[in-house]
């Protein structure tokens, strides 16, 4: 019987010709008994994100992990709420001085907008630019922990109502609103639902 040698030594079996890369080698002695140990594991070893690269014909393509991406959009969210609590924003009220609002989704939301052209855009949209839109700042904290829970049912604070892509809506959440205005927070148990 003749058997045919690799290029570089060997059989030439079913993978005849293809180079093994030193990576192969090094995974196949981390599963040996005698290869390296496993890494480290336990509560305070840091996880690492699960993510991976594929190789496509156009270049490497990142291949996050759906977990990931809530992480990454969550961490963007505190940011940006971090942001709207310490900024002074603009809030139309009324012939009262109450806070103008607008009933959505069984949820009734503060409007409040980040500057004069903002408010003007939402004006121009509801049909009433000619008029006067008299305002108050307010600090987006004291809208979320004081006006919030005032209104006496669900309520949030929707910014920048009217703008196209810019809007941000706070809904009256825990870790948003206060616990006691917070829809999915039970004050009999408090525990988040």
């Amino acid at each position: 019987m003749i058997r045919r040698m690799a290029e570089h030594g060997g059989d030439a079996g079913p993978t005849a010709g293809i180079r093994r890369s030193r990576l192969a080698e090094y995974a196949e002695m981390a599963g040996r008994e005698d290869g390296p140990a496993p890494a480290a594991s336990g509560p305070n070893t840091p996880s690492l994100p699960e993510y991976s690269l594929s190789f496509t014909p156009g270049g490497v393509r990142d291949t996050r992990t759906e977990a990931d991406e809530v992480r990454r959009r969550r961490r963007e969210f505190a940011i940006l709420l971090g942001r709207f609590r310490r900024t002074a924003v603009l809030v139309p009220v009324d012939g009262q001085d109450a806070p103008l609002v607008a009933d959505l989704g069984g949820i009734r939301w503060i409007l409040a907008f980040s500057n004069e052209a903002s408010l003007a855009r939402y004006a121009v949209a509801r049909g009433e630019g000619d008029r006067e839109w008299p305002y108050q700042r307010w600090l987006g904290a004291r809208l979320l922990d004081t006006a919030v829970p005032a209104v006496g049912v669900p309520c949030g604070v929707a910014l920048d109502a009217g703008s196209e892509g810019d809007g941000v809506l706070f809904p009256p959440v825990a870790g948003i609103a206060p616990d006691a205005a917070a829809v999915d927070f039970d004050s009999g148990t408090g525990d988040v639902q």
